[in-house]
């Protein structure tokens, strides 16, 4: 279904500035039954994102050069080699979170011009649709010029949120440019009989090793497909997608019945099945590949959105299991979180505590009963905390949906009849 919304954006005399639709904080219509922090207000919700909005952006935000035209070059600087680098994964939570925060930032539109043009100029080397997913500090490619999934998807998202909050008559064209990366995401990286996100453009459909079965869960970012669905010309692939990623989160969620987890990679089950369970060992990155670990822990994120913004139900059932299991576990105190788990619900290590982890618990708490004690407390242990770009980066945006300000084009233009049904205990 295409959405029917058509936002204008009004240009400021003498500049490329458009002022934007939906300036922050915009306070998004959730799904019935949603639970938000109680214990503070909703200007201190906003201020908190503020705050923290202003933390990351002076921490992780770099100018990196001017296009010919004089617009200014953005890049997000991860750091994750030790040395200044940049991931495509940052470029499409600084776009997300940058369009989010018009209004509050004046510079918002400029800055996220110049996050595309730093995107547009490092392509990956296979599908040039797509940004290749490891930049040096310096400009160069490393570690192959190739896509990871989630980057681009993040990308594409940001950049229908821009369309939405300043239309597409400016500098750059923002539905065109996300409607083409969805493109190339469905052309090279979505399995063409699993339908589920492959790990980049480097996978052939039918390797050997690395192929459309093997998989990372925390790709399956199901509002991110309902957008596409509704603005591409090819609907039906992205449709496809949100089931088959449902059902796969469904059945991962077998291997672990106490604690609900789903792994960081998923394999097929076996030669012919068209169903997953958890990596071995040492499968794309180290010795948790099959654990909730460092890339899973979005899930509930992800989750928590699509059943949120969209009232999707299975969505909530499936976020609400694991925020459930994590509260038990920690007998409430959110400070007991720990930075990964077995699937059994064992923690890796005891010895810290990260955003990463907790944010998206909190967010996977708005959906059910019983639970505003658990994300009153989840949303204090974070909302404050500053840690690295990844940690919090994901904890920004989690913060914006735990604070009732996160949307995408789809949910500001759909109002909810039945909404989201309280998930029972």
């Amino acid at each position: 279904m295409r959405f029917a919304c058509v936002l204008a954006a009004t240009v400021i005399a003498g500049s490329a500035i458009a002022a934007p639709q939906f300036p922050f904080p915009h306070h998004a219509a959730y799904a019935r039954g949603t639970l938000k922090p109680n214990h503070r207000t909703q200007v201190q919700l906003d201020q908190d994102v503020r705050d923290f909005y202003a933390w990351w952006k002076s921490q992780y935000l770099v100018q990196d050069g001017t296009e010919p035209d004089g617009q200014p070059r953005y890049r997000i600087r991860a750091n994750t080699d030790g040395n200044g680098n940049t991931v495509s994964e940052a470029q499409g939570y600084g776009i997300t979170i940058v369009s989010l925060m018009a209004g509050e930032d004046p510079a918002a539109q400029t800055i996220v011009d110049g996050l595309w043009e730093y995107f547009n100029d490092h392509r990956s080397g296979i599908d040039p649709r797509l940004m290749t997913w490891n930049v040096t500090a310096g400009g160069q490619a490393q570690y192959g010029n190739n896509s990871a999934y989630d980057g681009d998807a993040d990308l594409a998202l940001g950049l229908l949120i821009a369309s939405a909050q300043w239309g597409n008559n400016g500098r750059i064209d923002y539905r065109a440019k996300a409607l083409d990366i969805a493109a190339g995401q469905a052309a090279s990286v979505t399995g063409p009989v699993s339908r589920l996100p492959m790990l980049g453009d480097w996978v052939a459909p039918d390797g050997s090793q690395y192929n459309q079965w093997t998989v990372r869960p925390s790709d399956f970012m199901p509002a991110h497909f309902l957008n596409f669905q509704s603005f591409a010309s090819n609907g039906v692939v992205w449709a496809q997608v949100i089931a088959a990623t449902g059902a796969a989160i469904e059945h991962l969620q077998t291997y672990a019945p106490t604690s609900h987890l789903v792994p960081d990679f998923a394999i097929r089950e076996s030669a012919g099945s068209s169903t997953l369970k958890p990596a071995n060992p040492g499968f794309l990155e180290g010795p948790h590949d099959g654990d909730y670990n460092y890339n899973a822990g979005r899930v509930p994120w992800r989750l928590a959105t699509h059943a949120l913004l969209h009232g999707d139900g299975r969505a909530a059932v499936q976020a609400y299991r694991m925020s459930s299991w994590i509260q038990t576990a920690t007998g409430g105190n959110a400070s007991l979180i720990r930075p990964g788990y077995t699937l059994a619900g064992t923690p890796i290590t005891t010895s810290y505590f990260t955003s990463f982890f907790a944010a998206p618990f909190g967010t996977a708490a708005m959906v059910g009963t019983g639970q505003q004690a658990w994300l009153n407390a989840v949303y204090d242990s974070v909302r404050s905390r500053h840690e690295g770009y990844y940690e919090d980066s994901v904890n920004l945006l989690c913060l914006l949906l735990m604070s009732g300000s996160y949307w995408d084009p789809v949910s500001v233009d759909r109002i909810f009849q039945d909404g989201l049904h309280r998930v029972a205990q």
